[in-house]
């Protein structure tokens, strides 16, 4: 039996229902969330209810449920626990449970958006075609209000500009802005701010599954952006383009990723600039499912001590994806306690 513990479902329900399906009748899935209002959890075959990932005791009551449930493989939907359950690896495995995630300095790295920009913009060789080449570009970003200013009467940068949390998710706090007076008030309001320069290209997602025991890239789903809506991509259209693939398979094993990885990319002319790195499923990544990219069933096949085969762009290009609201109505007494 192969039981799978997803970590903080919130609202992500489709990837509770692919894991179910790709699991049929060889295990089941088991989900939580510290809200006994988050839909995501009654498409489980069980669900808890824990305390918030911050709270003391948060990591030894998922040891437990991993225990109690018989737990193969567990991992995280949101941005602040990946770092948590890559900490927290030889304990999850100790009861039996490997935590479907990257090295910890790989998340904590991730989360970091201005460490993620200067280890692109450094002469690192992991960041290179093996060549003098840089795989991908990065937008200028600045830790200052005067940072910003100095590179700017440089002509380096110019409004407009992006300010965002320098450790975020989930887009919370990221306004576009075009003047020193939104720029000044911003950075009285919030700590642990960034600018970044403004990406006038085409954005991209890519859906990337590093496998958990060869280490190399099996897979890679490409979509333009048509249009976002709170972080997440709301409509895409799938595409490809060979030398992308190969140039984000190169970065993912030499970067030493593991797992499931939501890129996001900008395109601008011929240059492509690398914007975020979030070892985790995406919030669009429900596209890639539907056109055929079966990342569950990868996780499944490595919990097994199968390795997944290379299998890069194998899907169909302009196939469209639209996301509509649904709802979940229960009564009081059917909610988990």
């Amino acid at each position: 039996m192969t039981n799978i513990l997803v970590l903080s479902a919130g609202t992500r329900d489709k990837v509770v229902e692919f894991f179910k399906k790709e699991i049929g009748e060889d295990g089941k899935i088991i989900a939580t969330d510290c809200s006994n209002i988050a839909p995501a959890i009654y498409k489980a075959d069980k669900a808890y209810i824990v305390p918030p990932i911050n709270q003391d005791g948060y990591i030894d009551k998922i040891v437990d449920i991993c225990r109690k449930e018989n737990v193969t493989g567990c991992f995280s939907l949101i941005d602040p626990e990946l770092s948590l359950i890559a900490k927290e690896k030889d304990r999850l495995q100790a009861a039996g449970c490997t935590p479907i995630v990257s090295s910890y300095d790989l998340c904590e790295l991730s989360l970091d958006k201005y460490r993620m920009y200067e280890l692109l913009g450094s002469d690192n060789n992991t960041w290179k075609n093996g060549t003098d080449e840089k795989l991908f570009k990065a937008a200028h970003c600045y830790l200052s209000v005067d940072e910003f200013h100095k590179a700017r009467a440089k002509g380096e940068v110019d409004f407009p500009v992006f300010v965002k949390p320098q450790n975020g998710s989930a887009s919370i706090n990221i306004n576009k802005i075009s003047s020193d007076e939104e720029l000044n008030t911003l950075f009285d309001i919030y700590d642990g701010l960034m600018i970044q320069e403004f990406m006038k290209g085409q954005e991209y997602g890519a859906d990337v599954y590093i496998d958990m025991i060869s280490g190399r890239c099996t897979a890679i789903f490409l979509k333009k952006k048509i249009k976002m809506r709170a972080g997440e991509t709301d409509k895409s259209v799938s595409v490809k383009d060979g030398a992308l693939f190969e140039k984000i398979a190169k970065f993912v094993e030499n970067c030493g990723f593991r797992g499931m990885i939501d890129i996001d990319l900008f395109k601008d002319g011929e240059d492509w600039y690398l914007s975020e790195v979030n070892p985790r499923f995406g919030g669009g990544y429900p596209h890639a499912y539907m056109c055929g990219v079966n990342m569950p069933r990868y996780v499944i096949n490595n919990l097994n001590g199968i390795e997944n085969p290379v299998n890069i762009g194998d899907y169909e290009e302009g196939i469209y994806m639209m996301k509509y609201n649904e709802i979940k109505i229960l009564k009081e007494d059917e909610l988990v306690e």
